[in-house]
């Protein structure tokens, strides 16, 4: 009986030890945290999905609080949710300029034809990384949706072979973006109605035998911008959103229709 109690004791000191040792490591290493980083993460969507090019939602809480961060840094939550980071913060500054995603392609079933029969994983990366390409144009969507399954919002649906974003539901946080294997989509303003929809850099005439609608680098649109706002690089058209007035001009002449709404 003797030694019952005396294992009991020992036991009951070696707790006692180990418990205030935890108790000295904790105030010895404790950090005390900013009650505006705990508000402000309560305020985020809580994704922790990366878009603000933090490690989650915790990382850029505590990024806002010690200024290395805005209070619009969460692109998921928006302009609602900057406004409440800007009353915790005690400051005031305006909304960033909402931005939605666009991908640069309108390779379809009507516009491209297949080049093979692909079986295996439907994923683009997946695709990418085997250097597989079903369809005629090796520049455009592959069309397996890669970019929809990363989006919280489900703003991305895939038709006839190309990805299609609904720029009402799209909050611009650039996840689709980074899983693109193919670089095809950006961030443009939103509300911006003519963008290029290709990124095909071969020659004019390799364009034409791949795409009914690829840009051939012909320059014609360049002619019409009296702002300067489309360059011609590589062999394909691009817009400068800042310098775009959206005046449809060079939508109006371009002779593949590679510039739509």
């Amino acid at each position: 009986m003797s030694a019952i109690i005396i294992a009991t004791i020992v036991l009951a000191a070696v707790g006692i030890v180990v418990g205030a040792g935890l108790v000295y490591i904790g105030n010895k290493f404790h950090v005390d945290v900013d009650e505006r980083e705990t508000a402000i993460r309560d305020v985020l969507p809580g994704n922790n999905c990366g878009a603000c090019g933090y490690a989650g939602c915790d990382a850029v809480a505590a990024a806002i609080v010690a200024g290395e961060a805005s209070a619009a840094a969460c692109p998921v939550g928006g302009s609602a949710v900057a406004e409440q980071i800007n009353t915790i913060m005690g400051t005031h500054a305006e909304a960033a300029a909402r931005k939605v995603a666009f991908v640069k392609c309108n390779g379809s079933c009507e516009n491209t034809q297949v080049r093979s029969n692909y079986t295996g994983i439907n994923d683009c990366r997946a695709l990418a990384l085997a250097g597989l390409n079903p369809w005629e144009c090796m520049h455009g969507c592959l069309g397996f949706g890669s970019c929809a399954s990363v989006c919280p919002q489900n703003a991305i649906t895939v038709k006839d072979g190309v990805a299609l974003v609904d720029a009402e539901k799209c909050v611009g946080c650039g996840l689709c973006v980074k899983e693109c294997p193919k670089n095809l989509i950006e961030l443009i303003p939103y509300g911006q109605i003519r963008a290029v929809q290709c990124v095909n850099t071969d020659k004019g005439k390799d364009v034409k035998d791949v795409c009914a609608v690829g840009c051939i680098g012909c320059k014609i649109c360049t002619r019409q911008c009296v702002t300067g706002a489309i360059t011609v690089e590589n062999n394909v058209a691009h817009i400068d959103y800042e310098l775009c007035t959206d005046c449809g001009a060079c939508a109006a002449k371009c002779p593949r229709k590679t510039i739509r709404k």
